[in-house]
């Protein structure tokens, strides 16, 4: 059992995990901000094309009640699906905007390293060209006949 515990206590102190966390986390609050951004500024425009207030009552009945038979209404819920899906795309436009920021910081902070360490390397001096080599070697050849 003390086994099981360290190993648990293990996996769960490694940085991946606590990142993880920490990404849910955000990933929930910023879920409940688009949920808002979808519901109380989106929606009203598009509730305002369409002529109603309340997205979901945009429903296309399938089967009327009837309490006489004891039978429930279908529907089914358009108006629900519309705000799910911009839910949606705000959510995975953001997401991209966000990498594709966090992909262009990272090639800037690499290409700075690069160039600090081209900086800091210390240049070798330039040594003779092949040319020059074997022009000496002839010169040296010429000299010992």
């Amino acid at each position: 059992m003390k086994k099981l515990i360290k190993e648990f206590k293990e996996f769960i102190m490694r940085g991946n995990v606590l990142d993880m966390a920490v990404g849910v986390i955000v990933a929930g609050a910023f879920g409940k901000i688009t949920t808002s951004l979808v519901n109380d500024i989106f929606m009203p425009f598009i509730s305002f094309l369409f002529g109603t207030r309340d997205m979901s009552a945009l429903n296309l009945v399938v089967r009327q009640a009837d309490e006489a038979a004891g039978t429930e209404a279908i529907t089914i819920g358009f108006g629900t699906l519309v705000a799910t899906v911009i839910d949606f795309i705000l959510v995975a436009l953001v997401v991209f905007i966000i990498i594709k920021l966090f992909n262009k910081a990272r090639e800037k902070a690499a290409a700075l390293v690069k160039k600090q360490e081209e900086e800091a390397a210390p240049e070798e001096p330039a040594g003779p060209t092949t040319e020059e080599l074997l022009g000496q070697i002839l010169d040296e050849l010429k000299k010992k006949k």
